[in-house]
């Protein structure tokens, strides 16, 4: 059994997976050791924890999907499945010490900033009822990719066979022989779509996949690290840190393409081009999977085994919209209802309107939800809001990324957290809070930078942009940039306040 929960800590931390852990275990380090984890889920993992579904595995490098403070020599292939991902924080968390100050099954309900106190006060509730705790700092590691967005379709709700999402994976229903729908061609669907397809194959079952945008899909270079490799990666630490370093400026080649020319692009272009060609032989259907935007303009995605999914006996790509769910099936906008007996939702997450936003009230008494419905998300530096003293937020507006790991990014984020909390330590700040014009000019150049980029420019609807048409998810600049102007706590673009005193549960100390 869990120890109960504090009722005053100096930073709580919401989330344990890859942001939540990292925060953890770096504010170790720094001596800050009066925090709190509270996760909602049972294990530590975050979104590797929850993606379950058949064929989950990362579409990142395993050598960068990983601290740069915790290699990790026994990834068993260039991209690593889930269960070896979750695996992996699990050990790093059980390695750090920091378990003992983490609160499985417990929620946070909501917070709120107390001026005079300096304090934010929660709202947690965990497997012994409701407590309120008041923190010093609130770091807010939940992930733009952890609540699931359910598709808006009529009679959906009347739907009478299995229906779940992709990151909500219901193990308990066999799909074997059964006639299956998939909503989605992201990155999930992908995944998932192969993995079906030779389960209903071999078991007389027929899958359904609906089709609103074509993606991208280049070749997935993947291969399995063998025995002599692996022990040379886990016997020689430099080698794990060249191998590493030359994945990752690999991969930030692609950032001119992206954010300068999208001509650069080309050679991916071809390789998708030609992935088409090479695992659907009739012309129509290649047709119909030909995207028809710029590359890059949505995620792009790495299969070898999507094209030929899509174009066996047992599948049927269907491109027309959905106009309503029925008990039975899937009725499209040309009047043919497909009858299905399980439904597979693969339709993304709220990117751009971060759920716990809604639970967050700042100094004017409005939440963090409000202030972003008026004016669009935006952070200063990813990270902080103005109204909203002492909030950090990890993976926050504009810090995604389409070609790289983000654990670079909650890395870089973490050590502008450090940097904060160092200066108000030695400053005798009681709370720090950026300054409107500074956030301004931050979010005013990210938006004009935005313009150039094909994310912009590509001819696409992503959920990249929000519902001004405005990309509030991306970086739109190398993540060596990211990481350079995240180096140093700029405390000159904040209003800081000298602090009052804080009492936590295990000692006085000064703020």
């Amino acid at each position: 059994m869990s120890a109960p929960l504090p009722s005053t800590v100096r930073h709580l931390i919401v989330g344990a997976g890859f942001a939540g852990l990292c925060a953890a275990i770096k504010l170790q380090e720094d001596g800050e050791t009066d925090f709190l984890v509270v996760e909602k889920g049972l294990d530590v993992g975050g979104t590797w924890r929850d993606n379950t579904y058949p064929g989950a595995t990362c579409d990142v490098p395993s050598q960068l999907y990983s601290y740069s403070f915790a290699s990790n020599p026994e990834w068993s292939s260039s991209y690593s499945p889930q269960p070896e991902i979750q695996a992996y924080i699990r050990d790093v968390a059980e390695r750090s010490g920091t378990l003992d100050r983490f609160r499985f099954a417990t929620r946070f309900e909501d917070a709120a900033w107390d001026d005079a106190a300096q304090v934010w006060r929660s709202r947690i509730t965990g497997p012994d009822g409701e407590r309120t705790v008041e923190s010093r700092t609130l770091v807010v590691g939940a992930g733009s990719l952890s609540e699931p967005r359910l598709p808006e379709i009529a009679g959906i709700e009347t739907f009478g066979g299995d229906l779940f999402h992709s990151a909500r994976w219901d193990h308990d229903v066999d799909l074997a022989g059964k006639r299956v729908a998939v909503i989605g061609t992201g990155a999930s669907a992908i995944q998932i779509v192969p993995e079906l397809q030779q389960l209903l194959e071999s078991t007389g079952g027929h899958l359904d996949v609906y089709q609103r945008t074509a993606p991208w899909v280049i070749p997935r270079n993947d291969r399995r690290y063998g025995s002599l490799e692996r022990r040379a990666l886990r016997r020689l630490p430099l080698l794990r840190k060249a191998y590493r370093t030359g994945v990752y400026w690999a991969h930030e080649g692609y950032v001119p393409a992206f954010t300068v020319e999208p001509r650069l692009a080309a050679p991916a272009k071809q390789a998708a081009l030609a992935n088409i060609r090479k695992g659907i032989k009739d012309p129509a259907l290649r047709e119909r999977v030909t995207p028809y935007f710029e590359i890059g303009c949505k995620r792009i995605l790495r299969s070898n085994t999507w094209y030929p999914a899509l174009a066996a006996d047992t599948t049927e790509l269907v491109t027309d919209p959905i106009a309503a769910v029925t008990p039975g099936g899937i009725v499209t906008a040309d009047g043919t209802e497909r009858p299905v007996d399980a439904i597979v939702v693969a339709t993304g997450f709220h990117t751009t309107d971060l759920p716990f936003a809604e639970h967050v009230t700042g100094t004017a008494g409005r939440t963090l939800a409000d202030v972003w419905r008026e004016s669009g998300m935006a952070a200063y530096k990813g990270s902080t809001v103005p109204g909203f003293p002492n909030l950090f937020v990890l993976v926050g507006p504009n810090t995604g990324q389409g070609h790289t790991s983000m654990v670079f990014i909650i890395e870089a984020q973490v050590a502008y957290l450090r940097g904060a909390l160092r200066a108000m330590r030695e400053h005798g700040w009681g709370a720090v809070e950026p300054r409107v014009p500074p956030f301004r000019r931050w979010n005013s150049n990210l938006q004009r930078r935005m313009r150039r980029t094909v994310w912009t420019t590509g001819g696409c609807e992503s959920w990249y942009l929000d519902e001004h048409g405005r990309n509030t998810t991306l970086w739109p600049k190398s993540t060596v940039t990211f990481r350079r102007q995240l180096a140093r706590f700029d405390a000159d673009a904040y209003t800081t306040t000298p602090a009052t005193p804080i009492r936590t549960d295990r000692q006085e100390q000064p703020a």
